[in-house]
């Protein structure tokens, strides 16, 4: 897997070298650039529209963004890049993919704030000529390619690692994604094979726009219903929402209760350290941006991607996808996942009160 190195900036992986040498990397270069007599071809450039969904989860401006830009401009170094973040607002989301469309990108690479409603997104794009990667989350509508993580296996993961917590019979709170979020659904899907059946789900909740503050609120209703000490257990879908479930439970006087997480934010590496979160699930997302960017470079050169070798539907046709694998992290294998990548540094976890569970995980 590739790393970060200090300064931030992106190694590019093998894969991408990989891509490279194939020829899909080869934009801009021109006979009259590389002083050649007329033997090679010349490639071409273009401008890639890049949009992602939402600023509540960190990694998108924090790792997607610079991720995504730094591996286009290793594969292609006279390619432009278009970035729009929607702040989970579809309209806007609209309005910035119909702003560079005018402009007169070649490809776009879409992260849906609402996978169905992306449609209109989508099959705006094919009628001008544009192909649409699907990044992250499926979009509906005539795609070209998507990847991902096998976002099923997220929530079995969290699932059988939430249920190992609690053991069988016990009572837990399901509180889940966004319900705009196609990738929500997968993650409850995932979850629920794991734990129906196994034990008592007690309350669930689909929480808009997978806010913090939502979730809090959720989990104080939950408490308030059900009794604090009728609760072993509660499922998260990912690190952002656990921050409110967490603030709720501790209101409460509740401590040391298995809680779920995902996408190893910073935060919930630390709650997991602290004991305040039992795991996240960790989804390298440097493969997954360096992966999108070889797809979006490929499509400019009227090339075929060759890792897309899984096929989605997406409610209108199956889509070559690229799904990548998740992992659990707990406090026994933060040093050997997120700080072995490169995705964080011992210093940007161990701060203040945390520094003293780091030493006791062997962080260093």
């Amino acid at each position: 897997m590739s790393t970060r190195t200090r300064g931030g900036r992106v190694a590019v992986t093998a894969f991408a070298s990989a891509v490279l040498a194939l020829g899909v990397a080869a934009c801009g270069t021109t006979d009259e650039d590389s002083g050649d007599s007329g033997d090679s071809a010349s490639a071409e450039s273009g401008t890639v529209g890049f949009l992602l969904p939402e600023t509540k989860t960190t990694r998108y401006e924090a790792f997607d963004h610079p991720m995504f830009e730094e591996a286009l401009n290793e594969l292609c170094p006279d390619c432009e890049l278009e970035y729009a973040n929607s702040n989970q607002d579809a309209a806007q989301q609209q309005s910035q993919a119909d702003s560079m469309l005018t402009k007169g990108i070649d490809v776009m690479v879409l992260d849906p704030v609402d996978g169905a409603a992306a449609e209109s997104i989508v099959s705006k794009a094919e009628s001008q000529g544009v192909p649409v990667v699907s990044y992250d989350r499926l979009a509906s509508g005539p795609v070209s390619y998507y990847v991902s993580f096998d976002n099923e296996k997220v929530g079995q993961l969290q699932g059988e690692a939430l249920l190992e917590e609690v053991g069988e019979g016990a009572s837990i709170v399901m509180i889940n994604g966004s319900p705009t979020d196609p990738n929500a659904a997968q993650f409850k899907s995932g979850a629920h094979s794991a734990l129906d059946g196994n034990v008592e789900i007690a309350a669930e909740f689909d929480t808009p726009d997978w806010s913090p503050d939502k979730a809090q609120q959720e989990m104080q209703a939950a408490i308030s219903d059900l009794g604090k000490e009728n609760i072993d257990g509660v499922y998260s879908a990912n690190d952002g929402m656990a921050a409110g479930i967490v603030a709720a439970m501790k209101s409460a006087g509740m401590e040391g209760i298995p809680l779920t997480g995902q996408d190893a934010q910073v935060d919930g590496i630390q709650r997991v350290l602290s004991g305040d979160q039992s795991l996240t699930i960790y989804k390298a997302i440097q493969p997954e941006a360096e992966a999108a960017a070889a797809m979006a470079v490929a499509l400019i050169q009227g090339e075929d991607y060759p890792d897309a070798t899984e096929s989605l539907d997406n409610g209108t046709q199956d889509v070559p996808s690229q799904l990548l694998d998740p992992v659990v992290v707990t406090a026994d294998n933060v040093q050997e996942t997120v700080i072995a990548d490169g995705f964080y540094s011992p210093e940007d976890i161990c701060t203040g009160e945390y520094a003293a569970a780091c030493e006791k995980a062997g962080i260093e």
